[in-house]
Parts: structure tokens; sequence; C-alpha cells
């Protein structure tokens, strides 16, 4: 099982007793926003998704790396980060990152926190080469947690991506390892 540190955080793979924070979180409509296609709508589909979540954590060959994040002093349930493998090259794999919080824990750094944690393990220790990430322009609160981790913007794509019955701006960014290393 993972189980990383930071200051403030635990950062560790998802567990069966997670079911009534996940769904809290997962089919909470203001985290969910911008991640729609994963919302869940029921107490049954945040179970399945957590039980994918775990499998997935279990597995050998992991490609869904999401770990739950937990306030280190408190154990309170903070929300999810992670990556998901895309591909696999000679030079390491290549992934997208991704991370929602809880409304009530915006604002305090601990998705920043979580981000750098998460960069360092996936460049450290699991031969991550690039890592890949973007959020609709309008959701600045995202993109200044890459910025503070020292992504570097790669695209801002114009009418991109349909959100909320309209067309919407999208921002990418990405991170390579000798980039990380350099910082």
């Amino acid at each position: 099982m993972n189980r990383l540190q930071t200051e403030r955080l635990i950062i560790r793979d998802p567990l069966p007793t997670d079911i009534d924070h996940w769904h809290h979180l997962m089919s909470d409509p203001k985290t969910m926003t911008y991640l729609q296609d994963i919302m869940t709508h029921s107490l049954d589909e945040s179970r399945q998704n957590l039980e994918a979540a775990i499998a997935a954590a279990k597995s050998p060959e992991r490609v869904q790396v999401f770990f739950a994040m937990e306030h280190r002093a408190t154990g309170v349930f903070i929300g999810t980060i992670g990556y998901t493998v895309t591909d696999l090259t000679p030079l390491g794999k290549f992934a997208h990152v991704g991370y929602f919080i809880l409304p009530e824990h915006h604002g305090n750094g601990y998705t920043t926190e979580a981000l750098r944690e998460i960069l360092r393990f996936a460049f450290e220790e699991d031969n991550v080469f690039r890592i890949n990430t973007g959020c609709l322009k309008e959701n600045q609160a995202s993109e200044r947690v890459m910025q503070k981790c020292g992504l570097i913007k790669e695209a801002e794509r114009k009418a991109f991506q349909w959100h909320e019955g309209q067309m919407k701006d999208r921002v990418e960014y990405r991170l390579l390892k000798d980039e990380w290393e350099t910082m």
C-alpha cells in the first residue's frame, strides 16, 4: 500500500472505509463541476468507483494511480489526487494528473502541497517521464495550482470543450522529468 506524507497531508491508496467521504466527493455538484463525466449519482455508483480505485491500487501493472488525501493531524478526508498512465515509452511513463478537493477545503493550499508530492512520487518512484494536465481556462484555481507546482503551459485551446451549454477555452500544462529535476 502506498502512503505518502507531506507537512500537513497523508496521501494514501483508497480504502473500503472511505466510502462515505468518497461518495460525498464524487457526487458533490460543486466539486464535480468540471468533472461531470465521472460524477456519481448514487451511493452504489460511488461504491463501484471506489472499488475500481482499490482494485487499480492493487494491480501490479497499475495504470490508475489515484490516492485519497487526508489531513495528517485530524484524519479528515480532503479529496483525491493522482494520475493515469497514458503511454509507456523507453524513457518512462506518460501520465495525466488530476485532482479534486471537497469545497470546504478549497483555498488552504492542500492541492498544491499534494501535487508537489505526487510529482515527486511519479518522477522518483514510478518511472514517469512526462506529466500533463489541463483545465478549462475559467477554472483559475486549478490553473494556479499547476503554475505553483512548476508545470509549464503548452497550449491554450480556444473553444475546445463543450461545458454547461457552451464551448469553452482550455489550457494545457506539462512537466518533464528533467524539468522537474532542475526546479
